[in-house]
């Protein structure tokens, strides 16, 4: 079950670098479209400086992968976690419910942005994470170190 365990968060891996692409194959051309020359742009340039340059619809894009860089970031030591400890099939599927509702919310935000919709979307993905995370506590925590050894 430990591949099957893995198998949604490298699924979100690959998603969090197609977020990236569209992200950048979006952008460039805003930024040429608004005259920006990056050849002399100023140095330190960040992304956040595109707001209120580029179209925002250009930039849900750039959200959306930020988003992806942050409360992901504790999805994947928990499958980590319910991997080595031996996931069971509900830990799999709470998983990939995860993923799915992330790329959902993705999708969402990157082509409509309704926020009270995007919201719903990251309620349900963040109760699916924390039924994740208590079974991996609970995993650890009601280990029998004789059934390793």
């Amino acid at each position: 079950m430990q591949a099957q365990m893995l198998a949604p968060a490298a699924a979100l891996v690959l998603w969090s670098i197609i977020m990236l692409l569209w992200t950048a194959g979006t952008r460039f051309p805003a930024m040429a479209k608004s005259g920006m020359d990056l050849k002399n742009a100023k140095p330190g340039g960040r992304g956040q400086d595109l707001e209120g340059v580029i179209p925002d619809k250009v930039n849900w894009k750039s959200h959306n992968y930020a988003h992806l860089m942050e409360q992901p970031t504790i999805f994947y030591p928990t499958v980590i976690i319910l991997a080595i400890m031996g996931a069971g099939a509900t830990d799999v599927l709470l998983a990939w419910a995860y993923v799915a509702l992330r790329i959902v919310h993705s999708l969402w935000q990157a082509l409509v942005n309704v926020v009270a919709v995007r919201f719903l979307l990251f309620i349900l993905s963040t109760l699916a994470l924390t039924a994740l995370a208590v079974r991996a506590l609970a995993a650890t925590l009601f280990a029998d170190p004789g059934v390793l050894a």
